[in-house]
């Protein structure tokens, strides 16, 4: 078995036992299949954790009491070596893989979560998990989900309208995202080489100020009928032109003094692409960006992507911004006022 295999097993393994144990014995199986100094990154307001016993104990417990029950539906499971401490890896005998997935829970919303109002009903909550594996236990994991999609779902919805469409996201087009067996390296290789230089076009942009960049600059690294699933807040975006319409020139007009900071994770396989970073970019709000006004205050965008690559492009993008904690950086926690503005 390969090492990008052994990686995926461990972690479907670690998952299966995770969605089917009893709330109480969670943080036990989270135990068993994490190394001892093991750190979980979450969106707000989660955090950092350093312990199995605490991720189970802060996210974990309190998701599986309130969505009962809760069943994973992924979309994209794919695995690598890290790009960004690649250096790292190779000099290491023991070298770490990333895994990651991406897709939907749902189950029914029967107890609050995070103050927000159960409903009874089924309620979808998007996500993409980060596991990185070494020495057969999982060393650190990264769980982004959709916050303030469950509060729309709720009846809750707590900013202004979204630029783009919102709707519960598919998997790829091609329906081929869980790579469970063995992919052409040279295939990821090509992904990976598409992904940099599309990062590097954002970054040099970021660099020359220009807001406002034509439609060519998009299309050296994306497919014309490109989609770019956004998070709730911004909403999903076809096509390049109402991907720069709905999304691009909202973001790059009203944010300002953009500095990319870089990622935690970044790898391919086969067709298939992501990063995530803590904190991917920091900039200052200039006004008009998710309909709030600006400030001076500078606030961090923890960002995860996900591609589909299609034949030299990328053709599928799916996007999670950690959007509560950019704001609570600002001043605004968008949880505490929902609760505030529900009590009698």
């Amino acid at each position: 078995m390969s090492q990008l295999q052994a990686a995926k097993q461990l972690v479907l393994q670690f998952q299966h036992a995770l969605d089917s144990a009893n709330i109480g014995d969670i943080g036990s199986v989270l135990a068993q299949y994490t190394s001892e100094h093991y750190l979980w990154r979450g969106m707000h307001p989660f955090y950092e954790q350093h312990s199995a016993s605490d991720a189970a104990r802060v996210f974990w417990q309190p998701l599986r009491e309130a969505f009962s029950p809760l069943q994973r539906r992924p979309d994209i499971f794919l695995a690598g070596i890290n790009e960004v401490d690649k250096d790292e890896v190779d000099a290491n005998p023991d070298d770490k893989v990333w895994v990651c997935t991406m897709g939907h829970f749902f189950g029914l919303f029967d107890k609050p979560w995070l103050g927000i109002p159960p409903t009874g009903k089924m309620v979808f909550i998007r996500y993409a998990e980060f596991n990185c594996v070494q020495n057969g236990k999982i060393i650190e994991s990264a769980f982004f989900c959709d916050v303030v999609s469950i509060m729309q779902q709720a009846g809750h919805y707590p900013l202004p309208p979204h630029t783009g469409a919102f709707f519960m996201h598919p998997g790829p087009r091609t329906h081929d995202g869980l790579l469970m067996s063995d992919q052409d390296p040279a295939e990821g290789a090509k992904t990976i080489e598409v992904l940099n230089k599309m990062v590097m076009d954002l970054h040099e942009l970021n660099i020359s100020g220009d807001d406002n960049c034509p439609p060519e600059v998009l299309a050296r690294c994306w497919t014309e009928d490109m989609i770019w699933y956004g998070p709730a807040g911004i909403g999903s975006s076809y096509t390049i032109p109402r991907y720069q319409k709905q999304h691009q020139y909202p973001f790059r007009e009203n944010l300002k003094d953009k500095v990319f900071n870089g990622h935690i994770s970044r790898f391919a396989e086969g067709n298939y692409a992501c990063f995530f970073g803590w904190a991917n970019l920091t900039n200052t709000a200039s006004g008009g960006f998710l309909g709030m006004t600006g400030n001076q205050t500078r606030a961090d965008m923890r960002v995860v992507d996900v591609y589909r690559r299609e034949g030299d492009k990328l053709a599928e993008n799916w996007v999670f911004i950690d959007l509560l904690h950019y704001l609570s950086m600002q001043g605004l926690d968008v949880l505490d006022r929902m609760r505030r503005s529900l009590l009698p």
